[in-house]
Formats: structure tokens, sequence, C-alpha cells
């Protein structure tokens, strides 16, 4: 089955949401990371916050990165999504083991530690938008709760799970988010708040087959939910040889001297998919 994120509103409008299923985009910057458990958890919900964000920019152009430099041993994490829900990441640290948390989960906020998450948006203008907060739980679901109300006061309750399988791939999936429209009633905003603290996790919702569509039934089905539309997502790096060469001829003409002095083809890999790049000391001299 194909990932895809889902947009709704509720509440004649007051409420606008999104979920999304993600399993094969999270099992695939796995295998591309060799990422143990905990990075692959970490990594897939930054993702799959990210691929829901995406989508919700205007422009074919626009991208959207989220990046979280912490003090952990995951070091950080990087996610860049576009309005089409094409998304791409890269933790810092693949290999990440602890014992498990007090709730016998896999202890992502102490893989993250204490950190800033900065939220960047590119829309073609002169700056991109640049938003900045302090991690609060190093959940990654909770700190961009924070993050909307702070950085955009968009109040919104955002959900993601990520179920790591017993041979370490990805079970499953996913995530949501809600958020209120400004000057919506307070007995919405109650009745809503009531809601989120009722329902199952997001992994559990997952874990009992529930798809997108229905994750959002169970939460603002009795607001008069209406789906509004459907995008595909996945993971896909646009890197290419070209790009990569392009990089290359920033380094300093010292820097590559040194190299080409070694007589040596290099490998260059992409950081997001892990792709590998082969020049040869012709080809690095004509970039001199």
């Amino acid at each position: 089955m194909k990932d895809y994120i889902v947009r709704a509103i509720a509440a004649d409008g007051q409420i606008r949401a999104f979920a999304a299923t993600t399993k094969n985009m999270v099992e695939e910057a796995r295998t591309r990371h060799n990422m143990s458990p905990i990075a692959t958890t970490a990594l897939g919900r930054l993702m799959t916050g990210g691929a829901m964000m995406g989508t919700m920019m205007k422009g074919d152009n626009d991208l959207l990165t989220i990046q979280i430099q912490c003090g952990g041993p995951a070091k950080g994490l990087t996610v860049t999504a576009d309005s089409h829900g094409h998304v791409k990441g890269f933790p810092m640290e693949s290999q990440v083991e602890l014992p498990l948390n007090a709730q016998g989960k896999l202890d992502v906020g102490r893989a993250l530690g204490l950190g800033v998450m900065s939220v960047i948006k590119d829309m073609g203008l002169k700056e991109p938008y640049v938003g900045q907060i302090a991690l609060q739980t190093g959940e990654i679901a909770e700190d961009l709760t924070y993050y909307f109300a702070t950085s955009e006061q968009i109040p919104s309750a955002v959900g993601l799970g990520v179920l790591v399988d017993k041979d370490q791939s990805v079970k499953q999936a996913g995530g949501f988010i809600i958020q209120l429209m400004p000057f919506t009633p307070d007995e919405v905003v109650d009745r809503l708040e009531k809601k989120i603290t009722e329902i199952d996790s997001v992994t559990q919702m997952l874990d009992r087959g529930l798809t997108p569509e229905q994750i959002l039934e169970e939460i603002l089905g009795d607001f008069g939910l209406e789906i509004t539309d459907t995008t595909e997502t996945r993971f896909h790096c646009d890197c290419s040889k070209e790009r990569v060469s392009r990089a290359l001829s920033t380094l300093s003409k010292k820097d590559l001297d040194s190299i080409i002095a070694d007589g040596e083809s290099i490998e260059v890999k992409c950081q997001f998919c892990n792709k590998a790049y082969e020049f040869t000391v012709d080809e690095l001299k004509e970039m001199r």
C-alpha cells in the first residue's frame, strides 16, 4: 500500500487536520541509512511531521527543512519536504542504542537530549522564513506542537508514531496534525482537547490497522469531519552527479589540489540518500 496524506476540515472550517501513513518512506530511510530502532523512530517521526507540513505550503517550488541540533547521542536530524509529498532526511548518528524509557518504549527524548529545532521555509522570497524553538521533550510530536504555538501562533495537536518490528524493519509509521483556526469558540476547543486526551497513541491506532481517514474519524468524527484532499507521499532524493560536482567545485583550490595530488578517484556520498558518486582525477582537475 502506498504512503499518503489526507487533508480535512471539521467544525464548519474551524478545525483543519492532516493525517498520514508513512511506513514505506520510513522503511526506505531506515535501509538507506542502516539505522538502529531509536534512530529509525526519531527520523521517522520527523519525516512524517515534515511530510504533512510540506503539504501545507502552497507553491510548487516551496521547500521546508526541519533541523534538530542536539546534545544527546543522536546529535541531530535533518528532514526536507516539498509541497508534493516528496520527503528526504538523514540522522547525524545512524546507530543509537539506549535502554527503554520508564514506559518501556524507545527513548527518543533521551537520544536527542537538550537541543534546538529550526523550521526553515523557502518560499521563493528574498529570505527564507526561519522559526526556532528549544526542544521541549525531544519526542518530536510535542516539540512540533510547541513550534506551531510559539512560532506560528496556531494552537495544534501533533501525534507521530513509528512502530519497529522485531527484525528492526518498520511495521507502522504515521501521524496527525490537528489545528484550530482563529476565533474558534471555546466550546469547540474544550471538546477537542478532551477528545485528544481520550484517543489511543498513533502507534496503537496504526497497529489496529487504522487508515489516515479512520484516524481523523476517530478524533474528529463528532465535529463534522470532511476529507478535502489526498496526496501521495514518499522518500525522494533529487541528488545527481551534477549537483554533487557543483558542491565539490566550491572547495578551495588548495583543498582540490590536495585531493588531486593523491592521484586517486574519490567517492562522495549524498547525505540524504547515501547514493555514492565517483569522480576521477581528470574530473577533479576540471573543477579547478
